[in-house]
């Protein structure tokens, strides 16, 4: 079964983590138990602490985890604990356990929406997709804002709860994915201080200022899929617990809200952002994903997702009959393709235009079955 269109990355169970225990720094473990809402039992004080779920009735009941590795039976413990989390029926064991694989940032999407109507135990597919897409965007809003780091949101990885129509979890590695996290909540929290700036004065400046932290028209658009058909959604940043938290950022950020009433304003910036946006000469390479001409000759248009050269994720591209012809070799071998152009913004849509030096590009096979992959989940 194809994964959800748009989804950010794939989705592993606990089971499949690969984790020596010899590797394990005890207090990172027990600040991700904490993190996820487990309970620390008994004294503070001795060489072990004892955890339980936060589910009742989950199994196991607990976890021992040594303070430390001063201790000989450290190993064993670590062991039993990480055995016993690939084990449980505590959903936020996939989170710690993903955690524990890749030191990694944890952004965590939450939305607030009426029940879901379930069918036959499964969340209905329309939900998970709205969530997962716009989880996405909000990543790559970030990601495009920072050179070489958008390729880095297909390979994040993704785990959800039990109700995965209003959250999920992505973690990002901090190597190399660090400078994205850190942008998106710079941004986040300019983004939000903008909205209640404008809605308090009327004036949108502050989206300007904001712009220096890496918002802009994609993020706001970004929020707006997020927020729209939900009583509000929340991002959460939390830093991986084996690092300390980048400079001038909370140790631990404060959740950032948008309600539908803010959707006026981020709309309102969203549209400002993109009629302020010049045309500038671009060099952009992406996976042809949809062609479409008139008849069966002359120029005609196609719609890339940008693997480099354009901070958005598709672009509309117009290109003369025989730059066209060399679009759709590029589709049908599934390889990126490779225009020059100007890069412009109409009707809120990214375009380039006046296209030249229009090529295949020549990939091994590895990436070209993970770019046909890809291309797969966009149709």
């Amino acid at each position: 079964m194809h994964r959800p269109t748009g989804e950010p990355a794939h989705t592993a169970p606990p089971g499949q983590h690969h984790i020596d225990a010899r590797h394990i720094d005890p207090r990172v473990l027990a600040a991700l138990l904490h993190r996820n809402g487990w309970h620390r039992t008994g004294g503070n004080r001795g060489p072990y602490t004892r955890w339980t779920p936060p589910d009742p009735g989950a199994t196991p009941t607990s976890l021992l985890v040594p303070t430390s590795r001063a201790f000989p039976d450290s190993d064993d413990l670590l062991a039993e604990a990480l055995a016993a989390l690939t084990r449980t029926t505590t959903p936020s064991a996939r989170d710690i356990l993903a955690a524990l694989a890749t030191p990694s940032d944890e952004i965590r999407w939450h939305r607030a929406t009426a029940p879901v109507t379930h069918l036959h135990g499964q969340t209905p597919w329309a939900a998970q997709d709205q969530l997962r897409t716009a989880a996405r965007q909000v990543l790559l809003a970030a990601a495009h804002t920072l050179h070489g780091h958008h390729a880095l949101v297909d390979h994040v990885l993704v785990t959800t709860p039990p109700d995965a129509a209003r959250a999920l979890t992505a973690h990002v590695p901090v190597d190399p994915g660090r400078p994205v996290t850190e942008r998106l909540h710079h941004a986040l929290h300019a983004t939000r201080a903008a909205v209640d700036y404008q809605r308090a004065t009327g004036r949108p400046d502050a989206f300007d200022t904001a712009v220096a932290t890496g918002a802009g028209p994609e993020l706001t658009e970004a929020l707006v899929a997020l927020v729209h058909g939900t009583e509000g959604a929340t991002i959460t940043l939390a830093w991986a617990p084996a690092t300390r938290a980048p400079t001038g950022c909370a140790t631990r950020p404060e959740p950032v809200e948008f309600t539908p009433g803010d959707l006026p304003a981020l709309r309102q910036a969203g549209a400002r952002y993109r009629r302020a946006l010049p045309s500038v000469a671009a060099q952009v390479t992406g996976t042809v994903v949809r062609l479409r001409r008139p008849g069966p000759h002359g120029p005609g248009t196609v719609r890339l997702r940008v693997l480099t050269g354009a901070d958005a994720p598709h672009l509309r591209v117009t290109l003369d009959e025989d730059a066209y012809r060399v679009a759709v070799r590029a589709h049908v071998e599934g390889l990126p393709l490779r225009v020059s152009g100007r890069l412009e913004s109409r009707g809120g849509h990214r375009r380039l235009t006046d296209t030249h030096d229009v090529a295949v590009v020549q990939v091994d096979d590895a990436e070209r079955d993970r770019l046909l992959k890809t291309l797969d989940e966009e149709r």
